[in-house]
């Protein structure tokens, strides 16, 4: 499971820094089950669990959806790394070369 740990004395972290780390573990733990819930449904030989642990997977997907949200509201940064790059078509690296003007490397 993802560390709860600070790098740095908490006092010295600002209370905006402080939420953005609560939402960035609770996002990387969200993504942590989903990918054990799936994991073990593929294991899995009984068709009924299979379906509650896929079920699961998809409400961890929710919960995560709902935090990168949280995080694109509350971070202008990450809003604009998510409008540049999230539902865009074609490729995703290419993509990243036009965005920086990084051609041919």
């Amino acid at each position: 499971m993802a560390k709860e740990e600070l790098h740095v004395p908490r006092d010295r972290i600002k209370p905006k820094t402080l939420n953005l780390h609560y939402a960035i573990t609770s996002l990387i733990e969200e993504f942590e089950a989903v990918d054990w819930y799936r994991q073990r449904a593929d294991d899995c030989d009984d068709p009924a669990l299979r379906a509650i642990l896929l079920h699961n997977a998809k409400e961890e997907l929710e919960h995560a959806a709902m935090v990168l949200e949280w995080i694109r509201r509350n971070d202008a940064e990450a809003d604009a790394q998510l409008r540049e790059y999230l539902f865009k078509d074609g490729d995703i690296a290419g993509h990243e070369e036009e965005a920086s003007g990084e051609h041919g490397l």
